[in-house]
């Protein structure tokens, strides 16, 4: 076949069927699709593509980790990973506003890249594409607070919680700053109960990690007192404050995985050697099950030998709807990481210890190497988030 008939015979075909073909692609190859011609072009910006596109294909999350070089800023990077494609991504070095701007911290959660970058200055962008915007100011002013996205009168809503306050150049550990929500039609922060005072001695995200359960449950837990508590987002209310520690636990983090959470950590094995492992956690008894256990070789891949018995305090974990990313914020191997894919084979009978783990598969594999010379940092921040198609292909630039 020519390369005419070839073109002529993709013009024929009608704006329907155009349609399902391209939503069953990758979403940057539709993104390049939308580059080819027109007619593509008018059909994946269309409203509706978008929507069909969700409900023809599943995107998995990516997981995104961004440098930062307190000396010389030309040397940040950013990176994203596809995991339909199996690949990273290089991004601008520089996803806040300005770079000429400071930033106190930089994270990001539902679709959207967040950062503060002067006392109550709060911006957020749709991941890959932007626009920047600055909200109005936030109630308190923040470092490294947990933000989790929720949909709200039909718009995103973010919930602040949390964040180290600076007092003198020192941080004021006795306030426990409210938590705040940001309707984004209204440019507007309502102040909530503040984290419970179980989480006053750590209450950054260096020392808390959040999982936000089914749109209505904002778990926060602490990764070294294995406190948890979850903010009811329908009542505004805290829960009580619970302990979720798996026995041998030295660290671990809390993460969601469709209607369940997990408990990912490392652990003292009575057995063995150290270990990391994934646990199944009922979201209302916070009831654990093991999942999973690393295979040691893969969790030795991550280091550069044995003998160092600290080298374990280098290991972080995010993680969301399935895959689980475990990596290595040193920079000796730049930044290693590999993934849990949880799979879940069909709906579990109950809710009990003994059926957590029921119909769930693990699959653990390495990550490819970050692409290109990867500089040294002195800060590494990672964050899993599903990229949103319609803000990636909108025209206009809203947040949809």
């Amino acid at each position: 076949m020519t390369t005419e008939n070839r073109t002529a015979g993709w013009a024929s075909l009608s704006w329907d069927l155009t349609e399902l073909i391209l939503s069953y692609l990758p979403l940057r190859s539709i993104v390049r699709a939308g580059a080819v011609c027109r007619q593509w072009r008018a059909v994946v910006t269309d409203p509706a593509f978008a929507t069909r596109a969700a409900a023809t294909r599943w995107q998995r999350p990516w997981f995104f980790l961004y440098g930062q070089n307190n000396v010389v800023l030309r040397k940040n990077q950013a990176f994203g990973f596809d995991p339909d494609a199996g690949e990273w991504v290089a991004l601008p070095p520089s996803p806040h506003p300005s770079t000429a701007a400071h930033v106190d911290c930089f994270s990001g959660a539902g679709g959207f890249f967040f950062a503060t970058t002067s006392s109550t200055r709060f911006c957020y962008a749709a991941l890959l594409r932007g626009p920047w915007r600055e909200t109005s100011p936030l109630h308190f002013s923040r470092c490294n607070p947990l933000v989790g996205v929720f949909a709200g009168g039909g718009r995103p809503r973010f919930i602040v919680a949390g964040g180290a306050r600076f007092v003198g150049g020192l941080v004021d550990i006795e306030d426990r700053l409210a938590v705040e929500i940001y309707d984004t039609a209204s440019d507007s922060w309502e102040r909530c109960p503040p984290l419970p005072p179980d989480f006053r001695s750590g209450n950054s995200s260096q020392w808390l990690s959040g999982a936000l359960l089914g749109g209505r449950l904002f778990f926060v837990f602490g990764i070294y007192s294995c406190s948890v508590a979850a903010f009811d987002l329908g009542r505004r209310a805290w829960t009580g404050v619970q302990t979720l520690r798996p026995p041998g636990v030295l660290f671990s983090f809390l993460l969601a995985c469709g209607d369940r959470l997990v408990l990912a950590g490392l652990c003292n094995s009575p057995d063995g050697p150290t270990c990391f492992a994934l646990w199944a956690v009922d979201p209302r008894t916070m009831d654990f099950a093991e999942i999973a256990v690393m295979p040691h070789d893969l969790l030795a891949s991550l280091f550069d030998t044995d003998d160092d018995d600290t080298k374990f305090a280098s290991l972080k974990c995010v993680g969301l709807d399935g895959l689980v990313y475990v990596f290595n914020e040193d920079h000796h191997k730049a930044y290693p990481a590999c993934v849990c894919e949880i799979t879940t084979t069909a709906a579990a009978s109950s809710s009990s210890s003994t059926t957590l783990t029921e119909n769930l598969t693990c699959r653990w594999r390495k990550v490819p190497p970050l692409p290109g010379t990867v500089n040294r940092f002195h800060k590494v921040i990672a964050f899993c988030s599903p990229v949103l198609l319609r803000s990636v292909l909108a025209a206009d630039g809203e947040v949809h």
